[in-house]
């Protein structure tokens, strides 16, 4: 099997064109469905990639313990509360999520999120009512654990985005050959794998992209959040899903790229990703 590898120019060719009519509504619209007490963070930095990367109309739904927090971190974004049951969303919020799936291109679940009951169940809701793409990260794939048939039967795609400790934790072994195993979860669980790490795997259980951008500067909180933003975006732009996830880790890492030259490893932070990415998509 060949294993792809995407330059800056791919990227750009893959990157939808915008017409000097368009509006913020031929942009995508996308929900995410992230954060929790202690964890307002990935919230925010999920919202922040999905702006950064160009989405028309990002609405952030969020326990409504956090959010004036939120309310407060984000100015572009659309902030709103759903019922919470101690710090986390609760089965209530459903009805809600309910009514917004419709008008939805696309939907990131997972960052920030916490594990509970209710979360699981908001989880089960998105993928089994919303007909469109789904992004899968952090704490919505840690709950996939023991729940892994909520994958397969999908209509529209759904995506994954692990690192290696979570891979292990759903697919319920160690992870010993990164591209074998991505490709093999992949295709039996019927989804996108975007496998996080030193050279990002990215692929459907087919095709197979191996990300060769990023640095270890990058391996801080709130990377991933900013990444899983960035993707549900361009999903919501109407990039095919593979090419959505393979594109997102490829422009995620060269903002990490530029961010260690102009500041180092040390110090570098995924605010800072956020702001250099722009380069990148002129």
């Amino acid at each position: 099997m060949e294993l792809k590898v995407l330059s800056h120019s791919d990227v750009l060719k893959i990157l939808p064109d915008r017409d000097a009519d368009a509006h913020k509504g031929n942009f995508g619209k996308i929900l995410l469905l992230c954060g929790s007490r202690g964890y307002t963070g990935a919230a925010a930095l999920a919202a922040m990639g999905a702006l950064r990367c160009g989405a028309g109309l990002v609405y952030l739904g969020v326990p409504e313990g956090i959010y004036t927090i939120e309310a407060v971190k984000l100015t572009e974004a659309i902030v709103f509360p759903l019922p919470d049951d101690d710090g986390s969303l609760s089965d209530l919020a459903v009805d809600k999520i309910l009514q917004m799936l419709p008008q939805m291109d696309a939907v990131l679940i997972g960052p920030g999120l916490g594990q509970s009951d209710g979360t699981l169940t908001v989880l089960k809701t998105v993928l089994a009512k919303f007909t469109g793409p789904v992004v899968i990260d952090a704490d919505g794939i840690n709950l996939l654990a023991g729940h892994i048939d909520l994958l397969r039967g999908r209509a529209a795609s759904t995506i994954l985005t692990p690192h290696e400790g979570e891979f292990s934790r759903i697919a319920g072994q160690a992870c010993k050959d990164r591209v074998a195993e991505a490709r093999a979860f992949a295709a039996d669980n019927q989804v996108i794998l975007l496998l996080k790490g030193h050279r990002t795997v990215i692929t459907d259980g087919a095709t197979c992209y191996i990300n060769q951008t990023g640095n270890p500067g990058m391996a801080v909180g709130g990377s991933g959040d900013v990444l899983a933003g960035m993707i549900t975006a361009l999903l919501g732009q109407g990039v095919a899903p593979l090419q959505a996830a393979a594109c997102g880790a490829w422009l995620h890492g060269a903002a990490g790229d530029i961010c260690e030259k102009e500041i180092g490893q040390y110090g570098m932070l995924p605010t800072d990703m956020l702001q250099v990415l722009p380069r990148l998509l002129k």
